[in-house]
């Protein structure tokens, strides 16, 4: 009995060090941030922090070469990071600056190349021009509680305890405002940029390296590891770049544009086709990233319902068209929001306001482009389907239009209000007057203006 227990003990031993021993190997997980900080680069991060979570990585390791890019893309960078299960690292290879300093101030712990760059955060716009200070202000406390996020060093000296902060959120703030000054080590009027020697010296830097992997072996201190890189794919790059702001800007412009010039021509075409595809590349990425849920389109989808039964059921413009255009924006914003179902709690103001201001923007050039192109498009034929048997562009050039005052003719096509009159056995564009105007309604010139002639129903 005491052998077969003295054998069980020795198997037990072996079990145990074996284990041990295989759980030696550590998985260290990279991650390469060297491009332009945006949505592209937020999904490799999103994606590759999931990826080592599952995988059980004992650490994250950021390789970065960056000059900066979307604060967006960069607050919710920084955040993942700070609340990730896994500890992140950075190793700036030659350049974090503006967000990727942001972001590089998040991980765990800073490594730099020789040579390498930390700092220059002031947000600016695409010219290069630093922004009002109601952004700089906002950058200065993002980053400023990104450092203090890190905590501070317990010093004890003889009899005194001092508390000193890991990363010193004054030097943070320095890196965005020209104004902050840091005594012995930058004056005002200069935004604060590290070397890596300066960054090491003031607690930006935890170490000098010339490779990921010297920083692994040598500061991270695994000798025996597995290194596993996030690989991108076709599809990360496409979504990325379709949940570009100024890209679902645009296409909100080419949604606006093709719902108002399919009010113009009759049946569908071009235009209500632009739209179509434009809203499906809208909503697409957000849907697959899950930010837009099947609510938030419905929303919208309601909205185009709306504004259809103003255009082809109900004359004039009214309650429907209204609440159309309300639900339409509505469906556009909500999309752009991280909320769960009805539940808005995790939302920020910040996070509302960037939402509205896309799509408004969005709106806003779509409606200076209506207009603009009101006069513009047409004549060559890119949204016309009708065929027009005369040239209208020699009508519309004649000098005046004032022996067509009074004369009668037909609706050639629906007048909502614009569309086409036929009178003498001449096409010209129209305009209705006493609102909705069937197709083939007779009708009655009353004026013109800008080359169009304005009409009524004759028996008014």
């Amino acid at each position: 009995m005491k052998n077969s227990g003295f054998l069980l003990l020795l198997l037990f031993i072996a079990i145990t060090t074996f284990k041990s021993t295989a759980k030696e190997q550590k998985l260290v997980y990279q991650i390469d941030i060297k491009k332009e900080i945006d949505n592209t680069t937020r999904l490799y991060l999103r994606n590759g922090l999931e990826e080592a979570k599952s995988l059980e990585a004992d650490a994250v390791l950021l390789h970065m070469n960056t000059y900066g890019g979307l604060l967006e893309a960069a607050d919710s960078m920084r955040t993942a990071i700070l609340y990730n299960p896994v500890p992140v690292y950075v190793f700036i290879d030659n350049n974090a600056a503006s967000a990727g300093a942001l972001i590089s101030i998040a991980c765990k712990k800073i490594f730099m190349r020789k040579g390498a760059n930390i700092g220059a955060a002031t947000v600016v716009n695409q010219t290069g021009a630093a922004l009002p200070d109601k952004y700089q202000s906002y950058m200065r406390s993002m980053i400023r509680s990104t450092a203090e996020a890190h905590g501070k060093d317990t010093i004890i000296q003889g009899t005194d305890t001092t508390y000193r902060w890991k990363r010193d959120p004054l030097i943070a703030e320095a890196m965005v405002d020209e104004r902050v000054i840091v005594p012995n080590l930058i004056d005002s009027g200069k935004v604060l940029t590290f070397t890596a020697d300066e960054a090491l010296e003031w607690g930006y830097c935890d170490g000098i390296a010339e490779t990921p992997g010297e920083v692994i072996t040598k500061y991270l201190g695994y000798n025996d590891y597995e290194l596993k890189t996030y690989e991108p794919s076709w599809y990360d790059d496409l979504k990325g770049f379709l949940m570009n702001p100024m890209l679902q800007s645009l296409l909100i412009i080419i949604i606006i544009g093709g719902i108002y010039f399919e009010m113009q021509t009759p049946g569908l075409g071009f235009p209500s086709a632009a739209a179509i595809v434009a809203a499906i590349l809208y909503f697409a990425p957000l849907y697959m990233d899950g930010l837009a849920q099947n609510w938030e389109i419905l929303v919208f989808i309601i909205g185009l319902l709306l504004i259809a039964a103003e255009i082809f059921i109900i004359p004039g413009f009214g309650i429907a068209g209204i609440s159309g255009i309300i639900f339409l924006v509505a469906g556009l914003t909500l999309s752009l929001l991280n909320n769960t179902d009805f539940n808005f709690e995790a939302v920020s103001s910040k996070e509302i306001g960037e939402a509205a201001l896309t799509v408004l923007i969005g709106l806003g050039l779509g409606f200076v482009l209506m207009i603009w192109l009101s006069n513009k498009i047409g004549t060559k034929g890119m949204f016309r389907k009708v065929a027009l048997h005369k040239d209208l562009e020699d009508a519309h050039s004649s000098p005046s239009l004032t022996p067509l005052i009074g004369k009668e003719g037909t609706a050639f096509t629906v007048l909502r209000p614009s569309g086409k009159v036929m009178i003498d056995n001449e096409l010209y564009d129209g305009v209705s007057d006493s609102g909705f105007i069937e197709k083939g309604t007779k009708v009655k010139v009353v004026r013109f203006e800008n080359a169009q002639v304005y009409v009524e129903t004759s028996d008014l």
